[in-house]
């Protein structure tokens, strides 16, 4: 009776349509990640990304005034929320949602267009779990805003053939790129197989009609986010924030190959087993598009040396299709235990599970369902009537944007960049390292209130003499005023 019931629940693929699929999924999408609509941040890159907004939305071009690593287009999309409805952390996270169910639904029709809508729904549905569970995926990240515009791209070169979708999809590749820069090695995977299977086609010159449409759209919106700064006379601060410093920083990493190694192994061997058992026909012209792309975003994970959970979501729509088409032939001939799949599928949401008692539990306490200490910790300096506005966060720092306070310098506006001197160049900063920068921000600024996390370093771990010298300074200049959860506030001693 349950099996009965369950498989009543699946769909008839065929008759499926594209306005319910979307909006099946936005509610999946919503449903996973509406407890963590309350939580104060997720990852630092999130905070970072709102603070950017926020200079945005006051008048500031991005990188004149704060400053971080992200293409601008990434920034836009916080701006024009924050734009329209204040300082909403529910229409921020809402919006993330949706973003979710789009990059999903896309996922579904392409899966739809390389095999089956059958394989296209389920990858879909895997495809909103992936983008919102393990890890910071609950928060706005980068990756589900390239991946937005991305997945249509991939669509429209899949679906059509003539040259003006190959322009669209170019201005679609073109904002993803101004999202996340190593989806360019994707991009130049899509590139090769546009030309591969024109000379395959023997139509050559249809070809590189379609590059030229393709690469035209490319160009489009990267030219068009150049514009503000050549009509404001700084040209020099968009190259040197959107092409010199990712480049610079991609060259400083200290980060090892040998950490991506296992994921590429992993992905060999896969793809050896699919090719072996024919379960998954490599000479098809769209499957080979899927894994050029699934290609070109492994090799810039090579490149970086670093393959983070989040950076996971830019592999995941292609690969959830593939394997959706492999398990479709290893499985051909087994019973389907539907039940498991609806375990796995009400099992895996943990993190939503104790986010929402979290959030239940906070109301109950304290009478509101935001969380976390980059609530409590304004709230704190503002009961005890601290400093609000002379700051320093080194931890928690999307506490500016609710104490409606601006980090005291471009290298502060993410902490991390503090120790990352080799972007020191690209912002204009006159200090040369981060211990001149610390010395900057501390001793020659003083801030009134410091914040830090309880019982961690301040930076990352390597980074022992720079977490000496603020655990030093703040020790002889400052004083305990309070710890908040795992927050400590600290301010200044008189006379100093």
């Amino acid at each position: 009776m349950p099996h009965k019931f369950i498989t009543s629940l699946i769909p008839n693929y065929q008759n499926l349509k594209d306005g319910k699929v979307f909006l099946g999924l936005a509610l999946l999408s919503v449903c996973l990640r509406f407890p963590f609509f309350f939580r104060d941040y997720i990852d630092r890159d999130e905070s970072t990304f709102i603070l950017m907004a926020q200079s945005w939305v006051d008048g500031h071009l991005p990188y004149t005034q704060l400053w971080d690593l992200k293409p601008p287009l990434v920034f836009l999309f916080f701006s024009v929320i924050i734009y329209i409805f204040g300082k909403s952390f529910l229409a921020i996270r809402f919006f993330g949602a949706l973003v979710v169910a789009v990059v999903s639904f896309y996922t579904y029709k392409t899966g739809k267009e390389v095999y089956s809508a059958r394989i296209g729904f389920w990858s879909s549905l895997g495809c909103v779990y992936l983008l919102s569970l393990f890890g910071s995926l609950q928060g706005v990240m980068s990756e589900h805003l390239s991946m937005l515009f991305f997945m249509p791209a991939l669509f429209l070169l899949l679906k059509h053939r003539k040259a003006g979708w190959f322009f669209i999809a170019g201005i679609l590749l073109g904002v993803s790129l101004m999202m996340k820069l190593n989806l360019a090695y994707a991009v130049i995977g899509m590139l090769l197989w546009v030309f591969g299977i024109s000379i395959f086609e023997r139509k050559a010159r249809r070809g590189f009609v379609r590059i030229v449409f393709l690469g035209s759209g490319i160009i489009l919106p990267v030219v068009a986010t150049f514009l503000p700064y050549l009509a404001s006379g700084i040209p020099e601060v968009w190259m040197d924030s959107v092409i010199r410093a990712p480049l610079a920083y991609s060259n400083d990493l200290q980060s090892s190959v040998l950490n991506v190694l296992p994921l590429v192994a992993v992905l060999l061997l896969f793809g050896m087993i699919c090719w072996k058992k024919k379960w998954i026909d490599f000479s098809d012209p769209k499957v080979l598009l899927l894994t050029a792309v699934l290609a070109g975003v492994v090799f810039s994970f090579l490149k970086s040396g670093k393959v983070n959970g989040h950076y996971l979501m830019q592999l995941y729509p292609m690969l959830l299709i593939l394997l959706g088409i492999a398990l479709s032939h290893a499985l051909r001939h087994r019973q389907i235990y539907y039940p498991l799949a609806l375990f796995l599928a009400v099992s895996l949401p943990v993190e939503s599970y104790i986010e929402l008692a979290n959030i239940i539990d906070n109301k109950r306490k304290h009478g509101t369902y935001y969380n976390g200490e980059g609530f409590t910790v304004p709230d704190f300096i503002r009961e005890q009537k601290l400093n609000s506005e002379d700051v320093l966060f080194f931890e928690y720092h999307i506490g500016y944007w609710i104490l409606d306070a601006s980090p005291p310098s471009k290298a502060a506006t993410h902490p991390s960049n503090i120790c990352r001197q080799a972007l020191y160049p690209y912002f204009e900063n006159p200090r040369k390292n981060a211990l001149e920068e610390l010395e900057y921000l501390l001793d020659s600024l003083k801030p009134k209130t410091v914040v830090t996390r309880k019982e961690k370093s301040v930076f990352d771990k390597e980074y022992v003499e720079e977490d000496a010298y603020v655990r030093s300074y703040l020790s002889d200049h400052y004083r305990l005023a309070g710890t908040v959860g795992r927050a400590e506030i600290f301010t200044r001693l008189k006379g100093h």
